[in-house]
């Protein structure tokens, strides 16, 4: 016989939106099923007979997809990064820079810095390359290098 979980399966089946259909309803459905001596392998137009039309939701796959990046956009939102860190200085910060030699930071702030930034292009930079991203320039041209960004 069928049951409360078995419409609901059949709800989802058919592409309703579940949460519009209350449970005095799926409870009818399942009682009229029951009256009309169906199991619960009803055929599908059965249960759409059930479900009124104008709880029908069209389905659509949504699909998610990062912003498109050029050079431009990343050395502002790298510059945007290290202006928000407090141990730089904003007026001795260009993309040349170097973080120990000219910002005055050390090994640590170093550190600190490569996280934000794979925190700000959602991807994590290895050691032997952060080793390697000792200014803002080269930050640039890595990430390029990653997503495939060539001008």
């Amino acid at each position: 016989m069928a049951s409360l979980a078995g419409v609901r399966l059949l709800v989802r089946n058919t592409g309703t939106f579940r949460n519009s259909i209350s449970r005095s309803y799926l409870r009818g459905a399942v009682t009229n099923l029951q009256l009309n001596d169906r199991s619960f392998h009803c055929k599908r137009q059965t249960a759409t007979k059930l479900i009124p039309q104008d709880t029908r939701v069209k389905q659509v796959r949504q699909y998610s997809e990062k912003p498109p990046l050029t050079v431009e956009l990343i050395e502002q939102r790298v510059l945007l990064v290290l202006n928000l860190y407090d141990k730089v200085d904003p007026n001795k910060l260009s993309l040349n820079s170097h973080f120990i030699n000219d910002l005055g930071l050390d090994s640590l702030d170093h550190i600190e810095i490569i996280m934000a930034m794979e925190d700000e292009f959602f991807f994590e930079i290895p050691d032997m390359d952060a080793e390697k991203l000792m200014r803002p320039a080269d930050i640039v041209r890595y990430v390029a290098d990653r997503e495939d960004i060539y001008e």
